[in-house]
């Protein structure tokens, strides 16, 4: 495993510093969890954790993206969430000690720093109110698993495709201003939205004469974002 270079840790200082987990942390003791993290990278693609794997770290995006998934025997995969740089991923481990719940993927290449369980156990039991960040991070996750069941269930595909771009080009925002491009393939686009990829093909070339996005070198771009709303049902 690599030295991590100053840089990697100043970043994850910065990041761990914003993270709802361990934003009511002294810095002293941000700093000491940080100097105890294992840094990765990994390329786009790269399979970080497997479900079912036996590990209990928690693992802070420092950049890139990571999708969380689950696959079924048949080869099907449903993308739970993505995980972006400032975010954190793998907590169900960390605090309950058992495997993998889901696959963890590359999105895109990586940067990451691996917190063991008891590093992160320590800390928090040294500062019980850090605790309600973790309650928080869970609750949003449940909140977002519950949505996307919502969709899948209730929305149909042009619906639940128009609003996985609107909030992946928000994602992209966040960390870059005036974002409006995505970089994600049909077969990534299918598996967040739980349909084949020729029916989300034939809606991608249905927007593209519609002028509502373009399409240049593999990467999406929003060229129409009022319309995109009005398919989102946003409003």
């Amino acid at each position: 495993m690599r030295t991590p270079t100053s840089t990697d840790l100043e970043n994850a200082r910065r990041l761990l510093a914003d993270c709802a987990l361990f934003r009511k942390l002294a810095r002293h003791e941000r700093n000491a969890l940080v100097a105890r993290a294992h840094m990765r990278r990994f390329d786009a693609g790269d399979v970080i954790f497997l479900m079912g794997a036996p590990h209990d770290s928690m693992i802070a995006v420092l950049a890139g993206e990571v999708r969380i998934s689950l696959s079924s025997a048949d080869g099907k995969e449903v993308v739970l969430t993505t995980v972006h740089p400032g975010e954190v991923f793998g907590e169900i481990a960390m605090l309950d000690g058992k495997p993998r719940s889901a696959d963890a993927t590359a999105l895109t290449a990586c940067k990451l720093a691996v917190l063991e369980r008891r590093d992160v156990l320590a800390v928090l039991d040294r500062n019980p109110a850090a605790w309600r960040g973790l309650v928080e991070i869970l609750c949003s996750r449940l909140r977002r698993t519950d949505h996307q069941l919502v969709e899948l269930a209730l929305l149909k595909l042009p619906e639940r495709l128009a609003r996985t771009l609107l909030r992946a080009v928000d994602a992209g925002r966040a960390q870059k201003a005036n974002c409006t491009d995505l970089r994600l393939s049909q077969f990534e686009l299918a598996n967040r939205v739980g349909a084949a990829r020729e029916n989300v093909n034939k809606c991608l070339r249905d927007w593209k004469l519609g002028g509502i996005i373009r399409v240049e070198k593999r990467v999406i771009k929003i060229a129409n974002r009022v319309a995109l709303e009005a398919l989102a049902g946003a409003d």
